[in-house]
C-alpha cells in the first residue's frame, strides 16, 4: 500500500475524532491503528510521522509519536462477558 493511501486513511481517521477532546482523540486514533493496521503499515506510518512535511494530521503525528499508554483495543473487547470495557457493550 503506497504512504499516500496510508496518509489519506490516517487523516480520515483524525477527521472523525476531531471532534472529541483531545485526549480522547489521541486515544481513539491510536487504538483504531493498533487494532486494526498491520504492524508494517504502522511501522510506514510512524517513518512518515517524523518527516514534518504537513501531510500528516498533527493529531496523527501525536497520537503516533506520543502513544497513549492502555491495552490494545483488541484485548478490551475480548476479555470476556463479565468485563464490560471502556469498548465494551451491555447489549444482549
Amino acid at each position: 500500500m503506497s504512504i499516500e493511501k496510508l496518509i489519506r486513511m490516517a487523516n480520515q481517521i483524525a477527521s472523525f475524532f476531531r471532534s472529541y477532546p483531545e485526549d480522547q482523540a489521541l486515544k481513539g486514533i491510536h487504538d483504531h491503528i493498533v487494532a486494526f493496521w498491520t504492524p508494517g503499515m504502522q511501522r510506514a506510518l510512524l517513518s512518515c510521522a517524523g518527516q514534518d512535511d504537513g501531510k500528516l494530521d498533527p493529531l496523527v503525528v501525536k497520537a503516533m509519536v506520543d502513544a497513549p499508554s492502555g491495552k490494545n483495543p483488541i484485548e478490551k473487547e475480548v476479555a470476556g462477558p463479565e468485563t464490560v470495557g471502556e469498548l465494551g457493550s451491555d447489549a444482549g
